[in-house]
């Protein structure tokens, strides 16, 4: 069966230098509800609930995306004004080798109302165009620094901040994909994205949505950001 694919060029950036190639991505695989504190994340799944979005079917739980929905773009077009971006760690599978990057799972806040996956579908899925040796973190995975900012009236605001030790680790959730029948691990071509942190004040849309991945340890950082236009909802 054919199975498609998006080439999408990027740098891989390690310490002793960089590369530009091409990441030819054949599955999008967007990881939802992996928080590591689980009572916090049944509480928030039931104030979903009282909003009329339905409770996920397990956690964590995977959604499948389309790999056309990648992009390292600095704007999206999206439908109405109800979506909202949300920053991510991402894995990439490159040539049987791990790379770390960052991206935005862009969600459709009101279709969620009527299914998750097809929500987190509608919309492009940004990403940085850099990613790092994952063999480089590894050992201080848990001191990586998630944030983004939104534009709000009167200027820009931190929307989201905190380690990805608020999330399961990378390593935990490959091995969920590596025991699910369907999915069948990690391999080549595959880009994963790991989940995501609170928004500061609720979420809400905006106009831009930027985010970053911090290397405290090694002192580096990769950052993109991406401006969302709006199209208009004719019936």
């Amino acid at each position: 069966m054919a199975q498609a694919e998006k080439n999408i060029a990027v740098t891989l950036s390690a310490k002793d230098g960089e590369r530009k190639v091409t990441l030819p991505a054949r599955r999008l695989l967007v990881m939802g509800w992996t928080a590591r504190d689980v009572n916090a994340m049944e509480a928030h799944i039931r104030e979903l609930e009282e909003m009329g979005i339905p409770r996920p079917d397990r956690t964590p739980i995977m959604y499948r995306n389309s790999v056309a929905r990648l992009t390292t773009t600095d704007c999206i077009e999206v439908s109405g004004g109800n979506t909202s971006g949300e920053v991510e760690f991402v894995i990439a599978m490159i040539d049987g080798e791990k790379w770390v990057g960052v991206g935005s799972d862009h969600t459709d806040r009101e279709l969620e109302k009527q299914g998750i996956t097809v929500a987190k579908q509608i919309c492009d899925k940004p990403i940085a165009p850099v990613f790092w040796p994952y063999d480089e973190i590894a050992g201080h995975w848990d001191k990586l620094i998630l944030r983004s900012q939104i534009d709000e009236e009167g200027g820009t605001v931190t929307y989201q901040d905190g380690t990805v030790n608020a999330m399961r680790p990378a390593e935990e959730l490959m091995s969920i994909l590596a025991a699910d029948h369907d999915t069948g691990g990690m391999r080549d071509g595959d880009v994963m994205m790991g989940g995501t942190l609170p928004a500061k004040g609720g979420i809400r849309p905006s106009g831009r949505f930027s985010f970053e991945l911090i290397d405290p340890v090694l002192d580096r950082r990769i950052a993109h950001s991406y401006a969302i236009t709006e199209l208009p909802i004719a019936g």
